[in-house]
């Protein structure tokens, strides 16, 4: 083999390893940002009180975590009962083991009252 020929299979495996290591950067996700919607709860709640960015940053990290150990719950349970959907019945019971007491059944409750008004909703807009 030519020493040009080796100088060419090495430049196509580094152009490779480059479009490997920038598709690695395209599929890293950047986690959603709650922090708008905290605002707004805020405000409804408490409409005089400000929140620090440091706070809101704190906030954003607890809304995303608790909703990764949710949905990974809801994935067992789902996995458990050898089904590929994840439905509301796995949603709730992932609620009620991963957070607790009377937390859990006021977010139960207004989980089913969003779901239900949603349901409405898409009835409605399609007729």
């Amino acid at each position: 083999m030519s020493p040009k020929s080796s100088a060419k299979g090495e430049k196509k495996t580094e152009k490779l390893q480059k479009v490997r290591s920038s598709d690695k950067k395209r599929k890293s996700r950047n986690k959603e940002s709650y922090s708008p919607y905290i605002y707004r709860v805020l405000k409804q709640i408490h409409p005089d009180i400000h929140i620090s960015s440091k706070a809101m940053s704190v906030m954003n990290s607890f809304v995303n975590d608790i909703f990764e150990r949710i949905a990974e719950e809801a994935s067992r349970l789902s996995q458990h009962k050898k089904h590929s959907t994840i439905t509301t019945n796995e949603i709730q019971t992932a609620v009620r083991l991963n957070i607790p007491g009377e937390l859990a059944k006021h977010a139960v409750s207004n989980g089913t009252k969003a779901l239900t008004r949603y349901i409405a909703k898409s009835k409605t807009t399609a007729q």
